[in-house]
């Protein structure tokens, strides 16, 4: 796969120079094959929400020759890198989600496709301008980065309440800047504005495609027209 071999062509480049990589992999387990062998790394992070799991549980991979040292002192629990009891209820939550999402992985990669392309079609069509950001084949098969003409994502977002979405990633939710990483590809900042990142669960319908896709389309019209 594209994501497994740009990562582990990383940790090569890492590795030659004596530093550790960490790949955060929140976005794409259970939504995209992820094997620690094959990718190389030398630490992983897993969110649980992001496939079902509680929310506030996660899981760190450390590779053999990672040393860590605790944050926290005070006791031995989890190796020795965090002090207090653990919880017990969210772990097994998280083993549960992973087994679920493993199991299933192929059919939603394909459900994922199928949704992701049939919103794209109809966004296309209804908004001309529109610019799809990436390689379809290089994409997580869940997300759809799209940039709207002539608005800002956050004025498009305030025109469909209905719809749950994000102008870029959580981490950096409310600062209202353009992207930095479409500013670094060359993408003009009153461009840039315009982006949205629209993303599919395991429990989003043909119905809920169609239903985006007129709302953003209305909302654009709105702005526009």
């Amino acid at each position: 796969m594209i994501l497994a071999a740009a990562a582990a062509a990383a940790a090569r480049l890492a590795h030659a120079r004596g530093a550790w990589i960490h790949l955060d992999t929140a976005q794409s387990v259970g939504k995209h094959p992820v094997e620690v062998a094959a990718l190389g790394v030398d630490l992983l992070s897993i969110a649980g929400h992001k496939l079902g799991a509680p929310k506030g549980v996660g899981a760190l991979y450390v590779g053999p020759c990672v040393t860590l040292a605790p944050l926290l002192l005070g006791a031995n629990h989890e190796r020795g890198l965090r002090p207090g009891t653990e919880n017990v209820a969210s772990i097994v939550g998280l083993g549960v989600a992973c087994e679920v999402a493993r199991r299933e992985l192929g059919e939603r990669i394909a459900r994922f496709l199928g949704q992701r392309e049939r919103l794209w079609r109809a966004l296309a069509e209804a908004v001309p301008g529109l610019r799809r950001h990436g390689e379809p084949a290089s994409c997580l098969a869940n997300t759809l980065h799209l940039r709207f003409p002539g608005v800002s994502g956050e004025q498009l977002l305030a025109r469909a309440p209905e719809l749950a979405a994000s102008t870029g990633s959580a981490c950096h939710a409310g600062h209202g800047q353009a992207p930095a990483v479409l500013l670094a590809m060359g993408v003009a900042e009153h461009e840039a504005r315009g982006a949205l990142r629209l993303s599919l669960g395991p429990g989003t319908s043909e119905q809920d495609i169609d239903g985006a896709a007129l709302a953003l389309a209305r909302a654009w019209r709105s702005l526009t027209m």
